[in-house]
């Protein structure tokens, strides 16, 4: 099963479960998940392929779909689905394929369609990185800055790298293999979703645009719409509190 990282929120009250981004983990959303928590239990998966959780070949939307399926059977009970970017969706795609596992689904920063972006260079930089020269993280910022990787990114993708075993917890040769799928969005899925679901984006992201929204209605009916303004798409760290009451209130 997925590695988890539980925060405990009040007992009675229906679970979140959060799934991350693509080179991200379940540690990146540990103060939203701790805010979250005063309202119900939190638990943030690292996905397949990230963090601690099992290293697979396979890197598709069902089967990632079938990873989160795991942590929310283990729950007991229905519970509420929250995923950014790439785990959006994951998420996305276990609501409409089993949608009885959940009830409330927030989609951050992406749409059910496939996208025509690489994530190539980020894998390319992150293997330039001479682990030899690392003693701290910010040795290897220090050489991803070089090869032109923003701050921002720096800072997020170091969070994967174990320092002392000199090691990234990415699976990057899996992911690179897998590119076209996680870019990608399956067709087959039943749906629609008949829950109700909140996309919630970046005001100055261009990952939901306008002409998606006929496709989002058709798979996720009772859909919502709601924007950060001055978030790009990695809204939650750009906009943490702003983020965290869009998605405490939804729930609420």
């Amino acid at each position: 099963m997925l590695n988890v990282i539980r925060q405990d929120g009040p007992a009675d009250a229906t679970p979140l479960v959060i799934a991350h981004g693509l080179f991200g983990s379940g540690r990146n959303w540990g103060v939203i998940s701790k805010r979250l928590a005063a309202a119900r239990p939190v638990i943030a998966v690292d996905m397949r392929n990230h963090g601690s959780s099992p290293r697979e070949d396979e890197h598709s939307y069902p089967a990632m779909a079938a990873d989160l399926a795991e942590v929310i059977a283990a729950e007991g009970r229905p519970c509420h689905l929250l995923g950014h970017s790439m785990g959006g969706k994951a998420a996305m795609a276990l609501a409409l394929s089993q949608p009885a596992l959940l009830d409330r689904l927030v989609v951050a920063d992406v749409a059910p369609v496939a996208y025509g972006h690489t994530q190539q260079k980020y894998i390319d930089a992150m293997r330039a990185v001479d682990l030899s020269q690392v003693s701290r993280r910010s040795d290897a910022e220090a050489q991803l800055a070089a090869q032109g990787v923003e701050p921002a990114l720096q800072s997020f993708f170091t969070q994967s790298l174990d320092v002392a075993e000199k090691r990234w917890r990415i699976n990057l040769d899996a992911l690179e293999a897998e590119m076209a799928k996680i870019l990608s969005f399956p067709e087959d899925l039943e749906g629609p979703f008949e829950g109700e679901t909140l996309f919630l984006t970046g005001a100055e992201s261009h990952y939901v645009k306008p002409e998606y929204r006929p496709r989002i209605k058709a798979l996720f009916p009772h859909a919502h719409f709601a924007k950060l303004p001055g978030a790009g798409h990695w809204l939650h760290a750009e906009k943490p509190r702003e983020f965290e009451a869009a998605v405490a209130t939804f729930l609420g």
